[in-house]
């Protein structure tokens, strides 16, 4: 299913170039939710990115031919792991994250793969995973974590 958006969008592979750009959106981003749960750290919220990114298993998100965002799906056991979807503030609500997420979860389910993630207590993005789906598993005083089994695709 493809949401209709009021602009253009599409996902393309990311490279070590886009980096520097992930970083600073998910410091951007990551901010409002990361201080009202009393954990923002200017330096780690960075490093953390740093640390983790994997360009193979990551999409970065265009829009209107400029970067807006990434999200990454990454092999987890026998499922797949959703991390690292962020985009950018003043796109929200116009349908892109619905679309990349429909998107994403089109191919998990032609696989028949199961997908993971978590997300912040408190964040808005836990009602567009569970829009699609998402269901929770466990909850920790930080984190929500959230599982969708694959649904059955079309002939």
């Amino acid at each position: 299913m493809r949401v209709r958006t009021t602009q253009d969008w599409a996902l393309r592979p990311a490279t070590p170039d886009d980096l520097d750009a992930i970083v600073e959106l998910r410091a951007v981003v990551m901010r409002p939710d990361l201080v009202r749960l009393g954990r923002f750290d200017e330096d780690r919220v960075r490093r953390r990115m740093r640390d983790s990114y994997v360009p193979e298993h990551t999409s970065v998100i265009v829009v209107d031919g400029r970067f807006a965002g990434c999200v990454t799906l990454r092999p987890d056991g026998d499922g797949r792991c959703l991390e690292s979807f962020f985009l950018d503030a003043g796109l929200h609500g116009r349908g892109i994250g619905s679309g990349v997420l429909d998107t994403l979860l089109a191919r998990t389910d032609a696989d028949g793969l199961t997908v993971r993630l978590n997300v912040l207590r408190g964040s808005a993005a836990r009602q567009l995973y569970e829009r699609h789906g998402f269901l929770t598993e466990r909850e920790d005083p930080v984190d929500v974590f959230m599982v969708r089994h694959p649904r059955p695709t079309a002939v």
